[in-house]
């Protein structure tokens, strides 16, 4: 499989990641030149720190598989995944992401510091190595192949989801809109977009994935609970009144998961 890594910075553009066409003066032709977003998996590093025009060309690649360069349109290699970082604590040289792109991400990860054990495990490495650095050779473990990664995605997909489990997918993104069935009171004075669609759908597919990870062929309710807040946090958008207050979209997603009935 392809693996691009791509530094976001404010003057990154648009052709930069996607890519752009060329005028070749040997044959009078324009030829095209695709970017590093065409790769089996892309990380991009720092992705706040693009600009508002570069992260809007993201869009089509994430939600379509597709890029459209020069009026050619382009399928992007499958299995296509992205996987970003972003710094949330500089303001300077940053931009928010808008919305739409946030959707596409199917999960938002926090990143905490790391525990006592796994701080002291890493200075093991370090010392061992000999280096400040941990590369790829530090990696342990059988790596896996892109068809490995296929074949996952299509065994998760084929664990069943009863009508039951569809709807609690679909009463918890409805109630962080504050409809559902059992409405929050005061919901909307704090939230002021709830979950989309999208949200609905990466909850059922991860908890396929759960599932088949802990060896059944079955959803069951605890395997939509146990990524409800890296499904949601990133897709319900507070009030100012909320943020003035200190509410965070955590404590929403635990008011959601307790307040919608259990099938």
């Amino acid at each position: 499989g392809s693996f691009k890594r791509v530094q976001c910075t404010p003057d990154l553009m648009p052709s930069d990641l996607v890519g752009t066409q060329v005028f070749d003066f040997a044959s009078q032709k324009f030829t095209t030149q695709i970017g590093p977003i065409h790769a089996n998996f892309v990380l991009l590093d720092e992705i706040n720190r693009s600009n508002a025009k570069t992260q809007s060309a993201m869009l089509e690649a994430m939600a379509e598989g597709t890029t459209t360069i020069g009026g050619q349109r382009i399928a992007l290699p499958k299995p296509f995944m992205v996987i970003a970082t972003e710094n949330p604590i500089e303001e300077e040289g940053t931009f928010n992401l808008p919305e739409a792109q946030m959707d596409r991400f199917m999960m938002k990860a926090v990143m905490t510091y790391p525990t006592a054990d796994q701080e002291a495990r890493m200075l093991a490495m370090l010392t061992r190595r000999g280096s400040d650095m941990i590369g790829p050779d530090s990696i342990t473990g059988e790596r896996i192949t892109v068809a490995d990664v296929d074949f996952l995605r299509t065994a998760a997909r084929r664990v069943h989801v009863s009508d039951a489990i569809m709807r609690y997918a679909v009463d918890i993104a409805a109630t962080s809109r504050g409809a559902g069935s059992r409405p929050i009171k005061g919901l909307s004075s704090l939230v002021r977009l709830g979950a989309s669609p999208r949200a609905t759908i990466a909850l059922i597919r991860i908890g396929q994935a759960k599932a088949l990870l802990c060896g059944r062929d079955y959803v069951v309710p605890e395997d939509i609970k146990a990524f409800a807040h890296e499904v949601l946090r990133h897709r319900i958008m507070l009030t100012f009144e909320a943020l003035a207050d200190g509410v965070v979209s955590d404590q929403i997603v635990d008011k959601i998961v307790e307040t919608v009935p259990v099938p």
